[in-house]
């Protein structure tokens, strides 16, 4: 039967956990021993319970102190070489930055047409080849910009006659609207003179027909003749 494959996780059962360690720590130092036998190894194993009991193991002689002084000064000779191969590391690499400096520095000025009396042939045509490359991607990148900014222009271009075209269609129903206005407010003036006028000819008419009123006398009939009515015209 195939064993399942144990899952590493904290066991959250207490007596489960305490059967593993109780396994798992006789086996790790059945390995720690096997390993001092096999490989002629000293090998000390310090182990710690979840209750804070010690557990140790050395094959040492001299025992477990004597290893633990051989580690404190294996590991403090570590530190102090670390300290000192980290030190000669970050020395070389300054020395190397110094150098690639100085080369760009000097490649530089060569570019510029400066120190160049130690060039030979073939480095001044390397030089003329590098410095034809650098004009040609300089054009190249110099018609892109013209070419991206003269399609940004045409953009501009294109929305301003729309806009223009937007204005120029407000501004014919705004005189459509005015000329309609107009032609409203002359209908209104016509009608208007033409009443003034109607009204202008009956005031004439009313006054080429004047109304006569005649004063008649009493008669008197002691009297034989009438005299003559007078007449006021209107």
């Amino acid at each position: 039967m195939v064993r399942g494959k144990t899952v590493i996780e904290r066991i959250e059962n207490t007596t489960s956990r305490q059967v593993t360690f109780s396994k798992r720590k006789s086996g790790l130092f059945k390995k720690a021993r096997e390993l001092g036998v096999l490989c002629d190894a000293q090998v000390a194993v310090v182990l710690f319970s979840n209750t804070g009991r010690l557990y140790d193991y050395s094959n040492c002689n001299s025992g477990m102190k004597s290893i633990i002084e051989r580690y404190q000064h294996v590991k403090e000779g570590q530190q102090f070489m670390s300290a000192s191969a980290e030190a000669k590391f970050w020395q070389a690499e300054g020395e190397r930055l110094r150098q690639q400096l100085h080369n760009l520095q000097e490649n530089h000025r060569q570019l510029l047409g400066q120190h160049l009396s130690g060039l030979g042939l073939e480095d001044m045509r390397g030089l003329e080849s590098q410095l034809e490359t650098s004009i040609h991607n300089i054009r190249l990148t110099k018609d892109q910009l013209m070419i991206d900014e003269i399609e940004e222009l045409n953009k501009k271009e294109s929305l301003v006659h729309q806009e223009n075209t937007e204005l120029y269609k407000k501004l014919n129903i705004i005189r459509r609207q005015n000329l309609d206005l107009q032609n409203k407010l002359n209908g209104q003036v016509e009608v208007n003179e033409t009443i003034t006028s109607s009204s202008s000819q009956y005031n004439i008419a009313a006054r080429a027909d004047p109304v006569c009123l005649q004063v008649s006398h009493p008669h008197h009939a002691e009297r034989d003749e009438q005299p003559e009515s007078p007449t006021l015209c209107l």
